[in-house]
């Protein structure tokens, strides 16, 4: 009976421990999307470029007021400068690729990240949409500013978590 009421209350402290803190995505907010041509290697180092170019020259902060009428006005008044730095990108990485540029209710497809389901959907977000759009995409949100960036898994970028807990369980039970 005590094996059994300890291998219970590992079991919950596994469980507690493993729980990764959610985050979801408040319903009033305005989300912020870039999307690739497609998954080639040269498409996904432009969409990569763009963002970080983006990231660089907009100053998201001062973009995402506390007040949600306030950064949408901001993002507003900045669309002419995602154009620019849009354009600059794709010139300077000698790219003829057409692009979109999107404020407004655009569609997000169902997504899982951190064990969390996003519902598909139309949503207020600002999409930057290059050549055809079916490579993986970059996104965050601007409002409330909530940025869910998934980094690439490469071979190298795998990590194995252990449990102390765990391996106790197996060497003993």
């Amino acid at each position: 009976m005590k094996k059994a009421v300890i291998v219970v209350a590992i079991i919950i402290t596994i469980l507690t421990l493993n729980k990764q803190e959610q985050v979801a995505i408040p319903k009033e907010s305005i989300r912020f999307r870039v999307i690739a041509n497609s998954d080639s290697t040269e498409d996904q180092s432009l969409k990569r470029t763009l963002v970080n170019n983006l990231t660089t020259n907009i100053n998201f902060q001062e973009m995402a007021n506390q007040d949600i009428n306030m950064t949408r006005k901001n993002i507003k008044n900045s669309l002419p400068e995602f154009k620019r730095v849009i354009e600059t990108t794709l010139e300077a990485s000698k790219s003829n690729q057409a692009y979109s540029l999107n404020y407004g209710q655009n569609y997000f497809p169902k997504k899982e990240y951190n064990n969390i389901i996003y519902d598909e959907g139309y949503y207020e977000s600002l999409v930057i949409t290059l050549g055809d759009g079916q490579g993986k995409n970059f996104w965050c949100v601007l409002f409330p500013p909530l940025c869910l960036i998934e980094k690439e898994e490469t071979t190298t970028d795998k990590v194995e978590y252990k449990s102390l807990i765990k391996e106790i369980i197996d060497k003993y039970f």
